[in-house]
């Protein structure tokens, strides 16, 4: 399996202002911008980390994901949540011809924590030996950062003061760091899934 981000958040979408008052920094100064490249990168580092222990995507990006075998025949749980549409759905034999599936054959069975990919007949489209199905979705909460849940948000912001606070140690200490702060896990908490049987539920 594999997961591709396609598209990547527009750096005027993520709240650079917000977060500067967030972290209480003087604003009116001729070099007001010089953090704000730095600042984006922790906003964003953040995101990437509530997005992976959440299983969440928080503003909208199109996505793709090739599997070479169904879990079920009939429906197939999607990596990620909130998924708002399915593009396309492509079956890739191993010679490298593509059928692109009509969009009657299947449907996206919405859901917060695991929306799946359903058929409207008996089975999903087979996947040929060697070959690999490809699904294109949007996925995310919305376009803007009010679109977020506010805890969510708030989780972002939060875990992007840490690491903007230690931004004096390595960085790639302070950015990878297992695991979060204690404040930042019960903001998200409610947003993970337990992994039940083998991976038949999120983290």
């Amino acid at each position: 399996m594999m997961l591709v981000e396609q598209t990547t958040v527009p750096g005027a979408v993520l709240p650079v202002a917000q977060f500067k008052d967030h972290l209480r920094l003087g604003t009116g100064f001729a070099d007001d911008g010089v953090q704000d490249q730095v600042l984006e990168s922790f906003l964003r580092a953040a995101m990437a980390a509530i997005e992976a222990r959440t299983g969440k995507i928080l503003l909208t990006r199109s996505f793709t994901w090739s599997l070479t075998a169904w879990r079920d025949l009939a429906t197939q749980a999607l990596p990620v949540a909130p998924v708002s549409q399915i593009a396309s759905l492509s079956i890739k034999d191993r010679l490298g011809g593509t059928e692109v599936i009509a969009t009657s054959r299947y449907a996206l069975e919405a859901d917060m924590h695991r929306p799946r990919l359903v058929s409207t007949g008996i089975c999903l489209p087979a996947i040929p030996v060697g070959g690999q199905v490809v699904i294109e979705f949007e996925a995310g909460f919305g376009p803007a950062w009010t679109d977020i849940p506010a805890d969510l948000a708030q989780a972002v912001m939060m875990l992007a003061a840490t690491y903007y606070e230690q931004r004096s140690d390595s960085a790639s200490a302070a950015v990878g760091q297992a695991n979060l702060p204690s404040a930042v896990n019960a903001l998200i908490q409610k947003y993970r899934i337990v992994r039940l049987f083998g991976g038949g539920g999120a983290r």
